[in-house]
């Protein structure tokens, strides 16, 4: 991780990270891996998941907006709507995302919300 997407996990109090999938469920557990690295790292975050039709009444409350590999195909809409409340959204990486990798998928929402 470069030192400014470091310095950006430091300068953040609260991250309030939304993922948005098929139907809400299948992220489940990398809300859990994610919410376990941000505590080990001592970062105060308010992850949840929801199904992508849930996304244009949800996302004004995200700081950053996820979305599942399976909904990537939707990206373009998910900017539309995202930018609309002037809220940063990507597509979580595919190998971490099937890995379960919450601490690489806590820094990449990092890094997206640093950018915005």
């Amino acid at each position: 991780m470069s030192a400014h997407v470091k310095s950006k996990m430091e300068d953040v109090n609260m991250l309030k990270i939304r993922l948005f999938c098929a139907n809400g469920m299948s992220t489940s557990l990398l809300v859990k891996k994610m919410e376990e690295a941000a505590a080990e790292k001592g970062k105060e975050v308010d992850i949840k998941a929801y199904p992508i039709l849930d996304m244009e009444r949800l996302v004004g409350e995200a700081d950053v907006a996820l979305l599942g590999p399976q909904v990537g195909y939707q990206l373009s809409k998910a900017k539309e709507i995202c930018g609309a409340k002037d809220v940063p959204v990507d597509v979580i990486p595919m190998a971490d995302y099937g890995m379960c990798n919450g601490l690489s998928v806590l820094r990449f929402a990092f890094k997206l919300a640093a950018g915005k």
